[in-house]
């Protein structure tokens, strides 16, 4: 529940726990499927400290919430990039807008039961739509995040349970109740992204998706902008010790992100290679000033983007 809170942005930090957890490396677990039956050693006591040195006094480190163990503890900066296998899609039907109507825009999935779980943020123009109610299915309340709402962005995660409902491609797993603040089509103001929660589904096969809203049954391609370039704002915003920049390639190929202040400092230079879909560079504030405004930009091939970011004490 603390691990989809943060996910969805709902919190910014780990209540109760702290980044790392360090274990004894000679302790046992009683119960390896349930590491927490038990408090386990997280000191060593020394008496008398031999003038040998200290010796059988090692630790394995845990880093808290890396479910899929790609933390890098001795790395500043570090990219995550996977091979996009797909696209999974929730299917909506496009309706024309009329300013002061209400209308409920139920997200099925055609290929629903072939996924064990998703993520994503949902994006709609504030200026075109206001969110009245969320209405439950088989994603229910605590799968969203409405912290980022008033930027009209609306985070989401969920994964199948093994007594959840029979899921099939007609069945509604939500819908949205918007009320229409001008006129336009539907498909105009609304989208899936990666702006806080990263776009992305697990097939059964464990393959790595991309997320995305089609219209009345477009083509899966064209839904998901494959041949899109986008830089995503960090996230936490402002930030303190490391953040994430996200961002989308359409296709494998170098990428630079560059961090400078203010005055056009340069201050860290990450050259990497990008790969089509959803990537993250995570930055670390070593060698950073320790507060203040500072932009960073990311250059590839065809497309340059420059966002801010704020670091703080």
């Amino acid at each position: 529940i603390q691990l989809r809170k943060l996910i969805l942005s709902i919190d910014t930090q780990m209540s109760n726990n702290t980044s790392w957890r360090f274990v004894r490396r000679s302790y046992v677990f009683p119960q390896p499927n349930n590491p927490w039956f038990e408090p386990f050693p997280e000191i060593i006591n020394i008496n008398d400290l031999p003038g040998t040195g200290i010796s059988n006094a090692d630790f394995v480190a845990i880093k808290i919430g890396d479910i899929n163990l790609d933390a890098r503890p001795n790395s500043l900066a570090r990219v995550q990039g996977r091979t996009v296998a797909g696209t999974f899609t929730f299917d909506l039907e496009d309706v024309e807008l009329k300013a002061g109507n209400e209308y409920t825009v139920a997200f099925a999935a055609a290929d629903i039961a072939s996924v064990e779980g998703y993520q994503a943020t949902l994006a709609f123009s504030h200026n075109a739509l206001e969110l009245v109610d969320i209405i439950e299915g088989e994603v229910k309340e605590e799968n969203f995040g409405l912290t980022h709402l008033g930027e009209g962005l609306i985070t989401t995660s969920w994964n199948h349970l093994a007594n959840s409902e029979k899921r099939t491609a007609s069945t509604a797993l939500f819908s949205l109740v918007f009320r229409a603040r001008t006129e336009g089509r539907l498909s105009q103001f609304l989208s899936a992204g990666s702006q806080v929660t990263p776009a992305e589904a697990y097939n059964t096969r464990g393959e790595f998706l991309d997320v995305a809203v089609r219209f009345n049954g477009q083509p899966a391609a064209l839904a998901a902008s494959a041949n899109r370039f986008e830089l995503y704002q960090n996230t936490p915003n402002p930030f303190r010790g490391e953040t994430v920049i996200g961002f989308h390639l359409p296709a494998d190929g170098p990428v630079t992100v560059t961090v400078s202040d203010v005055t056009g400092r340069v201050l860290k230079l990450v050259r990497l290679d990008g790969v089509r879909g959803y990537n993250n560079l995570i930055v670390n504030s070593n060698g950073l000033p320790a507060s203040g405004v500072l932009h960073y930009t990311l250059e590839t091939s065809g497309f340059t983007a420059t966002k801010k970011m704020v670091i703080v004490e």
